[in-house]
Formats: structure tokens, C-alpha cells, sequence
């Protein structure tokens, strides 16, 4: 089968975790079958109340249709997805890396610093996941799909911090990637209006606390925040544990 342009990650960062969870199942239980390589693009018939008709492009899983209630509506499904999975894994099975999701930015309880290689991966990673927290300036048609990209830019940006040691090191690179989403949201263009972007920075904060219970040094890098002006305050709670040390 000739490999797709689109890789498991793009899965499953741009997959909400519902439709995700329902794809793996299908997969894992061999319900994708008949699959057929065409050019460009990939077929199959995947069983779920009833056998579905299904087809992705290769350049990108999410186009392509269904012929379940869903699929018809132009929505992306679960079967649409489970045989995008059959497609970049080539039908062997899902490890437990494989199916976790990084929805919410988590903090990894480990103490430590990156190295020189790990740092400028790090920042790598923040700058192709920061490229999908883009201005709106489309028409209304393409909504959903904006609010997507930033849905897939804030899970890529929690992968990057679930994977980071705890060190005042790490507690600068979060604290000038909260500077940078602000600036996004308060003169980037970014239509924040659902509260993705907001509602990620807010929990990078609760990683940055945590942070600060684990190595004391980490409160150092909160002090950058003070004076400066934020979009809605987020700041707060770190200035007050700074504050009391």
C-alpha cells in the first residue's frame, strides 16, 4: 500500500478524542476491511451498524466521505478515521503510545533539564505547533475548520509540554509560550470566541503551579509577568505564588 502524506500524530492531534476513541475501536476489532490502494486515495468497507462505503484522500484523511449518516453531511467519522488508521499504521496493531491522546497539557513530575539538542526540538515543536494558531480572516463557511487548527495547535502544544522536566529552565520556555498566545489573541487576529486558546493557556498555568511545587526555582521565571498586561488575567495565580516567596 503506497504510504499517505498524512502521519498517526496528524491524527491524532487534529481528531476530536471522542471520534478518536470510537475510530480505534473499529480498528482494533477488525472492522476495517476490503481496503483497497487507489491512486491518491484509499477505500474500504467498515462495519458499524451497517457496512459503510468509505474513502480517504491520501493528502489528508479528513477529506473524503461516508456513506453513514455523518459521512454524508460532510462531517468527519469514525469510520473515516478508523480506516485512515488502517492506512498509516498498514493494518498492524496500535501500541498504548499509539492511542494516547495529549488533549490537555500535563505536568510530567520529573525533575531535570533538556539538553541542547532536546531545547531546540522543543522550541522546533512550539513553532510548527504555534503556525496552526493562525488569524481568522476567512468567511464564515470555513468556521469549523479554523476552530480545528487551533484545536490541533493547542494539542500539539500539549504533547511539546507533557513531555517537558520540571526546571526553571522549562518554567521560562511556558512562560514566554503564554506570552506568545496572548499576543496572539490580543493583536494576533486570533477569534478566540469558542475558548480553545484561552481555555489552554489557562491550564498551562496549572502546569506552571505545579511546576513551582516540585523546584521552588521555577517561581523565578513568574517574575517576568509582573507589570505586564495580560488578556484576561491569567497571570495571577503565578504572580501571587511568586509573591509569596
Amino acid at each position: 500500500m503506497n504510504p499517505p502524506d498524512f502521519t498517526l500524530d496528524k491524527i491524532k492531534f487534529a481528531t476530536d478524542e471522542p471520534t478518536f476513541e470510537k475510530a480505534v475501536k473499529l480498528y482494533e476489532s477488525g472492522k476495517v476491511t476490503d481496503v483497497k490502494d487507489g491512486i491518491r486515495s484509499y477505500a474500504a468497507i467498515v462495519q458499524g451498524t451497517q457496512p459503510y462505503r468509505v474513502s480517504v484522500e491520501a493528502r489528508r484523511y479528513d477529506y473524503g466521505h461516508c456513506t453513514c449518516y455523518l459521512g454524508q453531511k460532510g462531517v468527519l467519522c469514525k469510520h473515516m478515521v478508523a480506516l485512515a488508521l488502517y492506512v498509516v499504521k498498514d493494518s498492524k496493531p496500535l501500541t498504548d503510545e499509539d492511542k494516547k491522546l495529549h488533549n490537555s497539557p500535563l505536568c510530567s513530575g520529573k525533575l531535570g533539564m533538556l539538553t541542547g539538542v532536546e531545547l531546540t526540538l522543543t522550541k522546533k515543536n512550539i513553532t510548527s505547533a504555534m503556525r496552526y494558531i493562525k488569524p481568522y480572516n476567512g468567511p464564515s463557511r470555513i468556521w469549523f475548520a479554523y476552530q480545528n487548527s487551533l484545536t490541533e495547535g493547542c494539542n500539539r502544544l500539549s504533547a511539546v509540554i507533557s513531555r517537558l522536566p520540571v526546571s526553571e529552565q522549562t518554567a521560562d520556555i511556558l512562560v514566554d509560550l503564554l506570552f506568545r498566545l496572548d499576543r496572539k489573541l490580543s493583536t494576533g487576529g486570533v477569534d478566540d470566541s469558542d475558548g480553545t486558546v484561552g481555555g489552554f493557556i489557562e491550564e498551562a498555568v496549572h502546569v506552571l503551579e505545579k511546576f513551582a511545587r516540585l523546584d521552588s526555582k521555577c517561581m523565578r521565571s513568574f517574575i517576568k509577568l509582573k507589570d505586564r498586561e495580560t488578556s484576561f488575567g491569567w497571570e495571577e495565580p503565578l504572580l501571587k505564588i511568586a509573591n509569596q516567596n
